[in-house]
């Protein structure tokens, strides 16, 4: 059962799709609570498309209004939102972590320091440096996939075609991109998935390519923890 203490508010896309267990805005995902709070108007197309400060602004307004409400910390439900990092943080004074990218240097860490960190995005020419610099991770290597020729992840998730999801194709979807993913840049030892409609699949790319996957969903559970310190439970060890 989700806890009912200091949820982590969220910052949501006014989207109208199937949001499958996994998914950020999925409160089964979880074993805490969120607080939504949907920018109407704001589209996934708009935000790859036309990501200016004036374009956030009403995200700003969301996050003072989640901070009141006494959330623990304020997330997004788009990795896009890394190029606002900066702007989300300097607004609130509770922990922000505006998208899964700033995994990104501890995937690194956690392989060695060895290879590539692979990210898999909803449109590949719509992640720039400018995103990376914004979390932190303009210095680590990473090779870049993109979801955006995969029929059923596009006519879903960016052409807002229907609202049903057929799983089993996007999960194949995704695991096609990663094993392309792998023959182009064989030295990728672990997967960052930028995209918050993917995390539902996530286990099926684990799966198949064998490699550690972070999320969204994998930082939210983090920082949740992070931000709303709990007693544990149980008795004293001694071994």
């Amino acid at each position: 059962m989700a806890s009912t203490k200091r949820p982590i508010g969220l910052l949501c896309l006014d989207t109208h799709f199937a949001k499958p267990p996994g998914h950020i805005r999925n409160e089964e995902s979880l074993p805490f609570s969120l607080r939504k709070e949907v920018v109407k108007g704001a589209t996934i197309a708009e935000l790859l498309e036309r990501p200016s400060l004036e374009f956030f602004e009403p995200f700003l307004k969301a996050a003072r209004n989640l901070e009141q409400e006494g959330c623990c910390a304020i997330t997004g439900s788009c990795g896009f939102m890394a190029l606002f990092q900066r702007e989300l943080s300097n607004e609130v004074s509770i922990p922000v972590f505006a998208s899964s990218l700033i995994q990104i240097p501890l995937m690194h860490q956690l392989s060695g320091l060895r290879g590539k960190v692979g990210v898999i995005t909803a449109r590949k020419e719509a992640l720039t440096e400018a995103h990376f610099e914004a979390v932190g991770a303009a210095a680590t290597p990473v090779a870049v996939a993109g979801m955006e020729t995969q029929p059923e992840f596009s006519e879903v998730i960016l052409q807002s075609k229907r609202v049903d999801i057929d799983a089993d194709k996007l999960g194949s979807e995704l695991v096609a991109v990663g094993r392309a993913l792998l023959e182009e840049h064989p030295d990728v030892t672990s997967i960052v998935l930028e995209c918050t409609d993917l995390p539902p699949y996530a286990h099926l790319l684990q799966s198949a390519l064998g490699l550690p996957i972070a999320d969204l969903t994998t930082l939210a559970t983090m920082a949740h923890s992070i931000a709303a310190r709990e007693p544990y439970q149980g008795g004293t060890c001694y071994t």
